[in-house]
């Protein structure tokens, strides 16, 4: 595999429609706002999404999530001691942090991508705490307007436990973003990219991931088809420090409303201004 040699700028514009996109365990599981009333995606949530897609084209993942576990370990501790090489550094009484990441960027794509904190006991006095630092960084994604929240009473038709009466546990709340449009950024840093071993390869499956990142996500709050991403931007410079900043890569993306109450994605204008000497290319989502 070839290492990245130039930086690489992204943004990813998609939308929810009467969807829970990511609950708020604080507040009821109501979607995530910020106190502008716009809607919000966190950064974790997109990388689990980004992760699964990864997942489901065959590569090897170091953190899954529980339902979609495909092997038997049930804990990252089981996960690392799985691989051969990390369980002798484990087992050993010197610890070498350096060996030690470079098995594991080796082995899974998610730590060379986002990087990854290892912090294991050892026997006896020894233990590994080794931290890496990823070279893919993702935004949180933020609603272009400001989001309506549809909330409704559900009643489950039995009781959890035995009784004559209704228990307090057949009520519940569920909530939806009506319809919402949404945009994060995110880009790739070179020098972590050869810190990691983060390749070309790396980059093009990534892409692969955002263009398809709802497939395989559906659930009772996110029913298929209720969350679709209409527009990859695919932003790659010439040189490993970029002919500009993320920053200004981002900000050439402009999105605005065209209705008073916009209910899709035609009621979005979006434009891209060009940047000397830097191409994007745009990608629709599937």
């Amino acid at each position: 595999m070839t290492v990245l040699d130039h930086k690489i700028d992204f943004a990813v514009v998609l939308s929810v429609k009467k969807a829970n996109p990511n609950g708020d365990p604080l507040n009821g599981n109501r979607p995530r706002q910020n106190y502008d009333g716009y809607g919000e995606i966190s950064d974790v949530a997109i990388k689990r999404k980004i992760r699964n897609r990864l997942q489901d084209m065959g590569e090897a993942i170091f953190v899954q999530s529980n339902e979609r576990n495909n092997d038997d370990f049930r804990s990252l501790r089981e996960r690392a001691e799985g691989n051969q090489e990390l369980q002798k550094i484990l087992k050993s009484k010197t610890v070498s942090s350096d060996e030690f990441a470079a098995v594991a960027c080796k082995e899974w794509v998610d730590v060379r991508s986002f990087g990854q904190v290892f912090a294991f006991k050892g026997s006896g006095a020894t233990g590994v705490s080794v931290g890496v630092r990823g070279p893919v960084s993702i935004h949180s994604a933020t609603s272009i307007d400001p989001i309506d929240i549809t909330s409704m009473q559900i009643t489950k038709s039995v009781n959890s436990e035995p009784g004559k009466e209704k228990g307090s546990d057949t009520m519940g709340m569920k909530h939806r973003v009506d319809y919402g449009l949404y945009v994060f950024y995110g880009s790739v840093n070179t020098q972590l990219a050869e810190k990691t071993g983060f390749s070309l390869e790396d980059a093009e499956r990534l892409k692969q991931a955002l263009i398809t990142l709802f497939e395989n996500d559906a659930s009772a709050a996110r029913p298929d088809g209720s969350m679709e991403v209409h527009k990859v931007y695919w932003w790659e410079h010439n040189s490993k420090l970029g002919q500009y900043s993320s920053a200004k890569v981002h900000r050439s993306l402009m999105i605005e409303s065209r209705s008073d109450e916009p209910r899709s994605f035609e009621d979005y204008s979006i434009e891209v201004n060009e940047l000397e000497n830097l191409k994007v290319e745009i990608l629709d989502g599937l």
